[in-house]
């Protein structure tokens, strides 16, 4: 691992994730210059900036740490604007600034994180992290003064071994320690002390390590901290560049040996665990030096999304996890995974320079991240889908989500949804505070863009401010200037993302060539005077995505935004308050079309760009496309929009005018379309033979037809159906075919958890079938099994029916439930 050097490492990593041949290759592109022009300006362009050991202000990685090209800000740095101050303003005013006035685990009289006889969990930790930046974004006094009594409140609860917060944690998981609520919280004290200088942190932060590194090896692979220990090695890292303490790094290398393993592969199927544990090899590679460890983070990203990221948006189909077999667009992205994959590419583009990471950070924000609550954030829901047509209250049971309960309503969710409302709040202040970073040769870099002004020490330490005019992503061009007390020398780094091939820069009122092959970093070197300006344009094209391993479905994109069918949204109060309501959403106009179009129209709306354009009122660009209503596109019987099938898609429905809106603000959203086709190579799109329904249902209506069939009675592997928590009561589900068919017998494999839950196989059973409007007992049946651990077959009389259903009389204080139901 040492013989590599700690300054190739992350360059080294950089070029084999792109497919390069190594650090030579890496090198020569980050070193590649233009000549200084007469007015001393050079301008440069580089795939990705190398860093130097020692370089940068703003607390650089101590040897033997690898350094990073880019380096925080500290907290208040960075000043927002235009629609990004506003949705910081909502943020402030609407669920995350005011949660405390609901939450139960943010009452400070009552929570255990600073009365450590009562309990808590990770609730606090998760809000105090995003409220806390907040805060230091905005510069919301009110906040700033909350942020700061709840910090002292828990500082004061440390003991003389370290450990602070609710007393019970220490022993809750096996009899030891929960390290996992601590790490969110590790972060807000970091944001604290980099923003206000607070001299309680370092000392801390110092106590509860030691205790960490006084635990056997065990306990660091355990529950969720099993998956999540990159967070802690961040904080480690962070403490250790301040402290120089050696043993820290000993911390380190027992937090990566002893938690999963995510340099063979991923070691979890849970979407909050994979967004913020794929990243945990390159962060200890900075570490260890070895670039097969930053590579196995980039592996990890392009497994999971290679599997269940086929569609817009960035996000993966993780509805609580990853499923074989449930990657369509219409399965989701839960709002924590959202907003933990947006802090991992954040902290990837810091670590490596690769301006991908930035892309990717982006594709989130705006097209996924808004969605994920209402339009004035007031409420959230838990999952974010890329094709979604209804948001109610309905738990879903024909497979879209794994949770039995309802996902998608827009709820103030403090125990509907918990972690999201609790946890979402350090999305938009993260991506305030990481549009401009630091640079390892003490320069400024524009990683990601939005209007704001930074403040911040170059060079030899002079203060300058940079203000940066735009509406990006609304439109194209960047306009920098630049304001110092002095004339200073300094490179600016401004990223290219991927998806423009030919920006257009000036400098002091003069066009500079670039000559670039895809995203990375233009460098503008040069003595920098006061009201210099730059101005940097991306071009924006239109463009179709397809997603060959999702029925060849496409997607549509302008610049760094993706556009989703105007669909009608009908808004439904169904409860709340007015200051934290609750809705559900349906649509009013069609939606099942296949888009019959390779060049969409842009149309641009005239006047200012409004404050918040992530709603389909305001939204400031519209597409215009051809397109077809594909009639076999239909909901489910809960108003799910149904699997795509193979593109193209027959249809002979009119070709139509259509509305595309930016996806971000459709809350409501077809954005992952099927093609449009006719002929013989045309797929005609069919619909299932028959739906389930029940009387009762809880756990999944596929389960009964997915033909998994179960190793016991007990298997809690596979998906199941119950009629939980009805107890001791008479039950139905049926299956009601689309043409009537003829049936003579069927197959049951029953549930029973008998020693784990209450589901038990019933007292007894019958079937019934739907004789006209009159439902009938099947004649003749051979015999209701009701054993376990084994398929129950019954033939009977044939009967010709659009409808046969199972009833079932419940065991007295018992449910019952049915792993596979088979009718032939």
């Amino acid at each position: 691992m040492e013989q590599i050097g700690r300054r190739t490492f992350l360059a080294t990593a950089a070029a084999l994730a792109a497919g390069g041949t190594g650090v030579a290759q890496a090198e020569a592109q980050a070193e590649a210059q233009a000549q200084a022009e007469p007015d001393g300006t050079r301008v440069r362009f580089v795939k990705r900036p190398a860093a130097a050991t020692g370089g940068g202000l703003y607390t650089p990685n101590r040897a033997p740490l690898s350094p990073t090209p880019f380096l925080k800000l500290p907290p208040g740095a960075v000043k927002a604007r235009g629609w990004l101050a506003h949705q910081l303003r909502l943020q402030l005013d609407g669920l995350c600034g005011r949660y405390d006035e609901i939450s139960d685990f943010l009452v400070y009289d009552t929570c255990g994180w600073v009365h450590p006889d009562r309990g808590a969990w990770e609730e606090l930790p998760y809000w105090l992290r995003g409220y806390g930046d907040l805060a230091y974004v905005t510069g919301d006094a009110a906040a700033l003064a909350k942020t700061e009594r709840w910090l002292t409140g828990i500082v004061a609860t440390q003991q003389p071994d370290g450990w602070f917060g609710p007393a019970r944690l220490r022993t809750s998981l096996e009899g030891g320690p929960d390290f996992w609520p601590g790490m969110p919280l590790l972060s807000a004290f970091r944001s604290w002390y980099e923003y206000s200088g607070d001299d309680r942190v370092l000392p801390f932060m110092t106590g509860y390590f030691r205790l960490q590194a006084s635990q056997p090896p065990e306990v660091f692979n355990r529950s969720w901290g099993a998956f999540r220990w990159g967070d802690n090695i961040d904080s480690v890292y962070w403490l250790y560049n301040r402290t120089g303490e050696p043993w820290l790094l000993d911390l380190v290398r027992t937090m990566h040996s002893g938690s999963a393993d995510y340099v063979s592969g991923l070691p979890t199927r849970h979407n909050v665990n994979i967004a913020q544990g794929f990243r945990e090899p390159l962060q200890y590679g900075l570490l260890a030096g070895d670039p097969a460890l930053a590579l196995a983070t980039y592996r990890n990203y392009d497994t999971v999304m290679g599997q269940f990221g086929q569609f817009a948006g960035g996000g993966f189909a993780g509805d609580e996890n990853t499923r074989d077999g449930f990657d369509d667009p219409r399965q989701g992205f839960e709002t924590c995974g959202i907003v933990e994959f947006m802090h991992s590419f954040e902290m990837l583009t810091r670590f490596t320079g690769d301006p991908v990471w930035a892309d990717r950070c982006e594709e989130l924000a705006f097209n996924s991240m808004p969605a994920a609550f209402d339009p004035e954030q007031r409420s959230i829901h838990y999952i974010t889908s890329a094709n979604s047509v209804r948001l109610d209250r309905t738990a879903k049971l024909y497979g879209q989500f794994q949770n039995g309960f309802a996902m998608e309503a827009y709820l103030p969710g403090v125990h509907n949804y918990r972690c999201c409302p609790h946890n979402y709040g350090m999305g938009w202040p993260y991506y305030a505070e990481e549009l401009w970073l630091a640079t390892h040769d003490r320069g400024l870099a524009a990683s990601m863009y939005a209007a704001s002004t930074v403040t911040a020490r170059v060079a030899g330490g002079h203060e300058v401010t940079i203000d940066q005019r735009t509406d990006y992503p609304f439109e194209e061009t960047i306009r920098l200037t630049v304001s110092t007390a002095r004339p200073v020398a300094f490179p600016l780094y401004l990223r290219v993302p991927g998806w423009c091939r030919s920006p257009e820069l000036r400098v002091a009122g003069r066009g500079r060539p670039v000559a670039t092959d895809g995203g990375g970093y233009v460098v503008v070197e040069r003595e920098w005077r006061d009201g210099d300006r730059v101005e940097l344009t991306l071009p924006m094209r239109t463009a179709l995505r397809t997603w060959t391993r999702n029925h060849g479905s496409v997607s549509v994109d302008h610049g760094p935004l993706t556009f989703s069918l105007a669909i009608g949204e009908s808004w439904r109060r169904t409860g709340g308050t007015d200051t934290f309501p609750e809705y559900e959403v349906f649509p009013e106009t069609a939606w099942n079309y296949a888009l019959d179009d390779r060049n969409p129209r842009l149309v641009r709306r005239r006047g200012p760009l409004p404050a918040n354009p992530f709603t389909p009122a305001t939204a400031p660009l519209e597409l215009r496309a051809g397109a077809r209503k594909l009639g076999n596109w239909q909901a489910d019987p809960q108003g799910v929009v149904r699997e795509l099938q193979d593109s193209p898609a027959r249809t002979d429905g009119p070709r139509e005018e259509v509305r595309l809106i930016p996806m971000g603000a459709a809350r409501l959203r077809i954005t992952s379309f099927p093609v449009a086709g006719r002929g013989p190579g045309a797929h005609a799109w069919t619909l299932p033979a028959f739906e389930a329904t029940a009387s009762h249902a809880e756990g999944s209506f596929l389960a009964l037809y997915d033909g998994r069939w179960p190793s016991s009675s007990a298997d809690h592997g596979i998906p199941r159906f119950t009629w939980w928590a009805h107890l001791g009561t008479e039950e139905w589900v049926q299956y009601d075919y689309r043409e009537p068919r003829p049936l003579t017998g069927c197959g049951v494999y029953w549930f029973d958890d008998t020693g784990i839950g209450r589901c038990r196989v019933p007292a007894s059973w019958e079937l019934r079938w739907l004789d006209g409007d009159q439902w009938r007992p099947v004649a003749s049946p051979s015999g209701y099994g009701v054993a376990r651990d084994t398929v129950n077959r019954v033939t009977f009389s044939p009967v010709t029916t659009r409808s046969l259903r199972l009833v079932a009389r419940l065991q007295p204080g018992f449910s019952a439930g049915i792993l596979e139901w088979e009718v032939p």
